[in-house]
């Protein structure tokens, strides 16, 4: 069945602005009033998403086929590109105006022939971004959601900046997209100056300043990213509709939603946050789907380094993503007696796999997928394990008082090997890797050592596992710590650590998850406050979520450093309010045992627990 595709209507907003979108209607329905699906995109309504691949079919399936698909069984699809993208009018700002433009949208297709009143949202990343903001204004319509990893909980908590310090692939993304601006295609020097930038020679210890930047030439971009960057404290600019759904839940619209994200995402708190909030609020029905992929990688076994089979996929689970989404939209917006989800929540437990080196030279790292009717899970205890001097991690604390130091040098960080990123290239990658500098990583050095020897980290780890250990949920760092500097990060990860085996003879040591605090921030990221040389602070961090089996025979490892470089910006451990300060090397001390005994509470999976 060929679809009726209406193109480049220009749709009016608020402020006069108008926004180019597409519209395709199911053969013979131009003025028969359907259900309607929106998806608003800045990546282009007729372009190609790289998500958009199946197990069956891996080549990525365009927008345009993907909405005339929905529009032969039975919707008319709505593709709209984002104000100031592509065809459409107005100036771009990050996350800025989809609020209202959402709203403004919706409000245009009820007035049409063809819609039937009940209007479902749709897309991936920045597209499910605009998803949560619309919902904020809870435009009438609006009947269900499937947000793909993003909608931003709080994007000063994740998303944007984390534990106070900033997430560097936003300026990664800046560089590409404003590479794609209308005003970059229509201005070859702003094109040749964007294409010219290369910001492996611009990221670093130093920040970025109007005019002085990889992307100055395209000024509306270097804008939102310095405003960004520049509002390091929890303020009303973070507050607003677009970057906050936790201030607005109380008014978030209450119709069925889907929630999906992945370990190895930089969404999955974003996901898992709004689930938790939403599900006890509304009505929905509100769910959560947790895979082991990178961004939007549902079809994919493997991420980064690490595999996890066949059974990971989003498609063993559910066929496949089009049939997931379109079921869930007929139970939804049709009324069928099907319900795809029938579990308030999905998600995959990694590990459990033979840990052997497969022929595509990954790590068979395994796993399963879980149900649970709640977040977090109702088995789940948070269970505190402490760090001992002589690097052991375990569960009764250790006697005495004891320090253990290292170094943050803002000019040598700590490199990024993999992790929850999206949008990195060229200077970060997604997913699972072992925990070793290699020519791959940007800033890692010879000779391609594991990050646990460097004098910068340091390590804590259990004694070889006598039986399986699951942790699923978030864990939470309980650390004292003290610095020569006035301002200092500690990062956190956690790690499978795998034992010495034929294929591996070093090991192999997998991140799992992370988690950071600028240590300015410790008490109130509204108010920051200096750190005074030598003073013992109690600071609590908590991870990323997770869900890992730690097979026996393994450690549970946790590594604290100063830097997760380029995964954030590098603290100069310098005093923020003087400009110009040269950065520091600072001696970062963790303490351990007696009144200061540092722990983490890891949260494992009980068995046979109600």
């Amino acid at each position: 069945m060929t679809a009726q595709v209406i193109a480049n209507v220009m749709v009016p907003m608020r402020d006069g602005v108008h926004l180019a979108t597409d519209i395709y209607l199911p053969a013979g329905a131009k003025d028969k009033a359907v259900p309607v699906l929106l998806e608003r995109t800045p990546y282009d309504k007729s372009g190609t998403n790289h998500a958009d691949f199946s197990v069956a079919d891996p080549v990525p399936r365009s927008k345009p086929v993907i909405a005339a698909d929905f529009a032969a069984h039975g919707y008319a699809f709505v593709l709209q590109d984002c104000r100031g993208r592509y065809g459409s009018q107005g100036v771009f700002r990050k996350y800025m105006s989809e609020a209202e433009d959402g709203a403004d949208t919706i409000a245009w297709i009820m007035q049409q022939p063809w819609c039937n009143g009940r209007i479902g949202t749709l897309g991936l990343s920045y597209g499910a971004h605009v998803q949560a903001a619309l919902a904020t204004l809870d435009p009438p319509g609006l009947a269900a959601m499937f947000l793909d990893s993003g909608g931003f909980s709080s994007a000063y908590h994740s998303g944007i900046r984390q534990g106070g310090a900033y997430e560097l692939k936003q300026l990664t993304w800046a560089l590409k997209h404003a590479l794609l601006a209308p005003e970059t295609l229509a201005d070859p020097a702003r094109r040749a100056a964007l294409e010219a930038s290369d910001i492996r020679e611009w990221i670093g210890v130093e920040k970025w300043r109007p005019g002085h930047s990889p992307i100055a030439a395209a000024p509306e971009y270097e804008d939102f990213v310095l405003e960004q960057w520049d509002e390091d404290r929890f303020t009303d600019f973070w507050k607003q509709r677009g970057l906050y759904a936790r201030g607005w839940y109380e008014d978030f619209a209450d119709v069925p939603m889907v929630h999906m994200s992945s370990w190895y995402d930089p969404y999955a708190l974003t996901a898992v946050e709004n689930f938790v909030a939403l599900s006890k609020l509304k009505r929905g029905p509100v769910k959560l789907i947790l895979g082991p992929w990178t961004h939007g990688k549902r079809s994919l076994t493997y991420s980064g380094d690490a595999d996890f089979g066949p059974q990971s996929t989003l498609d063993h689970l559910f066929g496949d993503y089009g049939a997931l989404r379109k079921a869930w939209f007929d139970r939804h917006m049709k009324a069928s007696a099907i319900d795809p989800l029938p579990e308030p929540v999905y998600f995959f437990i990694m590990g459990g796999g033979t840990g052997r080196r497969l022929p595509s030279g990954r790590l068979d790292h395994g796993g399963r997928w879980s149900t649970a009717a709640s977040w977090p899970l109702p088995t789940m205890r948070l269970t505190p394990f402490y760090l001992h001097p002589d690097a052991a991690l375990r569960e009764a604390a250790p006697a005495g008082s004891h320090t253990s130091s290292f170094i943050h040098d803002p000019y040598h960080p700590v490199p990024t090997i993999g992790g929850a990123i999206a949008s990195g290239a060229p200077v970060m990658e997604a997913g699972g890797f072992d925990q070793r500098e290699g020519p791959d990583f940007f800033g890692a050095r010879e000779p391609w050592s594991p990050l646990a020897d460097r004098t910068d980290v340091l390590v804590f780890e259990t004694d070889p596992l006598g039986s399986d250990v699951e942790l699923t949920g978030q864990a939470v760092a309980e650390l004292f710590v003290s610095s020569t500097a006035l301002d200092t990060d500690v990062m956190i990860k956690i790690v499978d650590v795998y034992p010495v085996s034929a294929d591996y003879p070093e090991g192999y040591a997998l991140n799992i998850a992370h988690g950071l605090l600028r240590m300015r921030f410790r008490d109130s990221f509204e108010v920051p406050e200096v750190m005074e040389p030598g003073k013992v602070y109690r600071v609590l961090i908590a991870s990323f979520p997770m869900s890992n089996c730690f097979a026996v025979g393994h450690r549970i490892r946790i590594e604290i450093a100063g830097s997760n470089f380029p995964h954030f910006d590098i603290n100069p451990g310098t005093d923020w309010r003087v400009e110009g300060l040269a950065p520091i090397v600072a001696v970062n001390s963790v303490h351990v045992g007696g009144d200061c005994a540092s722990r983490i509470l890891l949260p494992v999976v009980v068995a046979g627990t109600d």
